[in-house]
């Protein structure tokens, strides 16, 4: 797995300075927020439609050859905003931006499921987690190496991109996969039609927590330079704030799933969700009162915001049979995907309106959303055997 893990590192750390510096450029004054508005709603759409439609080209073109093909496709979006700063343009570039990075997750993720055996998928999902955090946290350290105003940025994390090819054309093998079965007509009906309604008659949490996490994952990224500006905040410390929120993120993923293993993980849910609305609430009321403060309070945040996702989907796996978590995963993925679409463009409105605070009185709504689902399947009757079977067997 190693190959992958490094080339998927590589596409992550230059995808995330592309995140921080597009979102820097597009903070400057003389910019229209509509156009605001529309670049940043252009990665989350391409992310979706990564979602849609990388499946078929797995089943046709195997792992490794889409995997190749996608990331030449990432490396030449990253390479448009190297050749021109005409902002228009740059809706098309993180239209493919975000695509080529949901297919690169769906493919890692898929090779993951097919890779690894049942006592060791947790731990490769660990380590499959660990390293996109890593990666978000290197892209922004090396944003600030280079200089969030400086005219190389955007080709430093092009390079970055480039280098993702290096493992696959250094001539280390990738592990051997089975191909892609011709999904038998008996189980493809019932791997299309499962969707959110019967997913979220099993696991009403792990279905608003996969939604709350596309509001929360990405965008917090894509939001939190704009936010830092808005309030003065220097380029150097609106770095950092992003860089802190990689960092709590990253320390709390290892501690939470230890926790989610060992105690209900709906609990640990409620617990997130809660502490996550206190933190929103006090970054809205007093954020800009104190930088320390607001330090602070992003660390808390994302500690807890940002691994909600994984706690979500291990109570979700717990509910449902094996057979079907192809097609559940392709379901919340979608949903995830939702969620970013629906974010940016949101966040950026609110934010012109009514102020910089209206950025966590949104992301605070989704962790409502994750409270009262916890709080919702913990008080309902637990659903038996017979009536999860039953469930599965409808969809």
């Amino acid at each position: 797995m190693l190959p992958i893990m490094v080339s998927i590192c590589l596409a992550c750390i230059g995808s995330a300075m592309l995140t921080t510096a597009v979102s820097f450029y597009l903070g400057k004054p003389g910019i229209a927020p509509d156009m605001v508005q529309i670049v940043l709603t252009a990665y989350p759409i391409g992310f979706l439609i990564g979602c849609l439609v990388t499946r078929p080209l797995v089943a046709r073109y195997g792992h490794e050859r889409t995997f190749v093909l996608i990331l030449a496709t990432a490396l030449l979006s990253a390479a448009g905003f190297v050749f021109t700063d005409f902002v228009p343009s740059w809706f098309c570039f993180r239209l493919l931006g975000g695509m080529s990075m949901a297919s690169m997750f769906v493919i890692c993720e898929s090779w993951i499921n097919l890779y690894a055996e049942q006592h060791n998928r947790g731990a490769m999902f660990s380590i499959y987690m660990l390293t996109t955090a890593i990666a978000v946290l290197l892209g922004q350290i090396l944003v600030a190496l280079v200089g969030p105003t400086s005219p190389h940025l955007f080709s430093v994390a092009a390079a970055m991109v480039l280098l993702a090819f290096v493992p696959k054309f250094a001539g280390r093998r990738w592990p051997a996969l089975p191909s892609v079965p011709a999904e038998p007509a008996q189980t493809t009906g019932a791997d299309r039609r499962l969707g959110p309604l019967a997913l979220f008659r099993l696991a009403p949490v792990t279905v608003v927590a996969i939604f709350q996490g596309g509001i929360t994952n990405m965008n917090v990224f894509v939001l939190t330079p704009i936010y830092g500006t808005q309030i003065g905040l220097s380029a150097a410390a609106t770095v950092w704030l992003v860089t802190t929120i990689s960092i709590a993120g990253m320390v709390a993923q290892t501690p939470v799933g230890w926790l989610s293993d060992r105690f209900d993980r709906r609990l640990i849910l409620l617990v997130q969700g809660l502490v996550s609305v206190t933190a929103c609430a006090m970054i809205a009321w007093v954020g800009a009162v104190s930088v320390p403060l607001l330090f602070v309070l992003f660390f808390v945040y994302g500690a807890m915001a940002l691994t909600i996702y994984p706690v979500a989907m291990a109570f979700g796996a717990s509910q449902l049979h094996s057979r079907h978590m192809v097609a559940a995963s392709g379901t919340l993925l979608l949903l995830y995907s939702i969620g970013n679409v629906a974010t940016p463009g949101v966040a950026a409105g609110l934010m012109a309106h009514i102020g910089p605070p209206a950025m966590f009185l949104l992301l605070g709504g989704g962790a409502v959303l994750v409270t009262l689902a916890a709080c919702y399947n913990l008080l309902r009757r637990p659903v038996a055997t017979p009536i999860v079977q039953a469930v599965e067997d409808q969809v």
